[in-house]
């Protein structure tokens, strides 16, 4: 029987750090992360960070949620036609154009008064046309296999939120850890893009904050490596042929 898995939704992250945003279907292109995935960053001091000269940096110099759990208290969104980043605490608090230098300045306002004691600098939003500010070097999709989740909620003993994974496809149909054994493997979508895994995802202390609280209130890596010999969840891999790729589609193990 040919393997597969379905890919039960789509996310991306607009801003590294910031609420996830559910899509109901995407346009992958080669070589390309999702469109708009960690297209901008808050620089936590200067970094060093050249926009006409992206490289990859670690994600120690930007506002993250592994030590800056409160963020996960913010409701954002970003309106992609006007360029537009919109954050709630509770109601609008902000809403400004990402294109231009007061919309900027607003953003960085609001994040210098909502954490001051964390930052080491002035929070300087960062974006270079086409680069995303993703944990890796590579330009890859991540994918979470939700029956991993609900192994891992077994050992906890608690629910576990996939959104813990800040991951762009959960899927579902594969067994508990199986992602692990599509490294070098393809997946393939009739008629839509296709996907080589290159590597499994091993995961920090932004997995411990609930997504909803802000609160740091489970030990995913340490549970990972007591229970299992790693802190790995999930796995990355490339866009070989771009289409659209919708939340129902299914994903041919080649």
């Amino acid at each position: 029987m040919q393997e597969t898995a379905t890919v039960e939704s789509v996310w991306r992250y607009p801003v590294k750090g910031l609420s996830p945003e559910r899509l109901a279907s995407v346009t992958l292109t080669p070589g390309d992360p999702l469109p708009n995935d960690r297209r901008y960053a808050f620089e936590n001091g200067p970094s060093g960070f050249d926009p006409a000269a992206p490289t990859h940096f670690k994600k120690t110099h930007f506002i993250m949620l592994a030590r800056n759990e409160r963020l996960a208290t913010l409701r954002t969104r970003y309106e992609d036609a006007t360029t537009t980043l919109v954050i709630e605490t509770g109601t609008e608090t902000v809403r400004a154009d990402l294109s231009t230098a007061d919309g900027r300045a607003s953003v960085e306002a609001f994040f210098k008064a909502f954490m001051p004691v964390e930052l080491r600098g002035e929070p300087k939003l960062l974006e270079s046309p086409g680069f995303s500010f993703s944990d890796t070097p590579a330009r890859v999709v991540s994918i979470i296999n939700l029956s991993s989740v609900v192994a891992l909620e077994q050992r906890i003993g608690r629910p576990v939120d996939p959104l813990r994974f800040r991951g762009n496809l959960h899927v579902t149909g594969l067994p508990p850890w199986g992602e692990f054994d599509l490294l070098d493997r393809e997946l393939h979508v009739e008629g839509g893009p296709r996907l080589k895994v290159v590597k499994r995802i091993r995961r920090c202390a932004a997995t411990d904050v609930d997504p909803v609280t802000g609160i740091r209130d489970l030990a995913i890596p340490r549970t990972l490596d007591d229970a299992y010999g790693h802190t790995d969840c999930g796995i990355y891999a490339e866009v070989i042929e771009g289409g659209e790729l919708a939340a129902g589609a299914q994903l041919r193990v080649v």
